[in-house]
């Protein structure tokens, strides 16, 4: 990666196994300012994490995790935002105050989601049509693009890996569409896949439905 101040190269850490898939959210900003040769990944073994990452890198143990000034930083929403703040390229987050202020809401909804989503795996899924209801009006809160603000954002990157994984799943295991009813979200699900950078990091649908299956013990 390059800094907006100089040229030094900095490492993140990720799953040897998926390197694109666990990286995929600090990645993602990275592709439309054209940073993706810059950046070096430096994969390791999750089911037997070598002791120097704890001792020496990352604490917390945790990836996907960046290294950048002689500084390690981790989670993965710190992350995109750190990176939109000191790397070149036009910032992804929004100048204007509304946007702003709308963009924190919904960054701060993404735990929410995700749980309320996940909890709904073994039951009806009727959390989890609300979860998207509320998805699908915030979408309808700009009116100047597809896009959670309206143009595409931090946002975008933050919730798509989510939705990338959850909308297959629940058609697969569920037979639940979650664009049904929800032309917002189907129009955003279409306009990100024209993205060129999410799609170069994008998953393959079955791989995901059967990672899903496995970690939710759906099968």
């Amino acid at each position: 990666m390059i800094s907006r101040e100089g040229g030094e190269m900095c490492y993140v850490i990720v799953n040897a196994e998926k390197p694109e898939q666990v990286v995929v959210k600090p990645v993602k900003p990275l592709a439309p300012v054209g940073l993706q040769d810059k950046i070096k990944l430096v994969s390791i073994d999750l089911k037997n994490r070598p002791t120097w990452y704890k001792e020496n890198v990352y604490p917390p143990n945790k990836v996907p995790a960046l290294e950048h000034n002689n500084e390690v930083k981790g989670e993965s929403l710190d992350l995109i935002k750190y990176i939109d703040s000191h790397f070149e390229g036009p910032s992804l987050f929004p100048d204007d105050p509304a946007k702003k202020q709308f963009a924190d809401e919904l960054l701060s909804y993404i735990d929410s989601f995700y749980k309320t989503v996940t909890s709904s795996f073994k039951g009806e899924g009727t959390e989890a049509g609300i979860a998207f209801d509320n998805i699908e009006t915030a979408l309808t809160k700009f009116e100047d693009g597809p896009f959670f603000l309206g143009q595409f954002s931090l946002v975008d990157i933050a919730y798509a890996p989510f939705i990338e994984r959850f909308h297959p799943f629940l058609l697969d295991v569920k037979k639940y569409d979650i664009t049904l009813g929800r032309t917002k979200l189907a129009t955003w699900i279409e306009e990100m896949n024209k993205n060129e950078g999410y799609t170069q990091t994008r998953c393959d649908p079955k791989e995901l439905v059967e990672s899903y299956k496995k970690r939710f013990m759906v099968i």
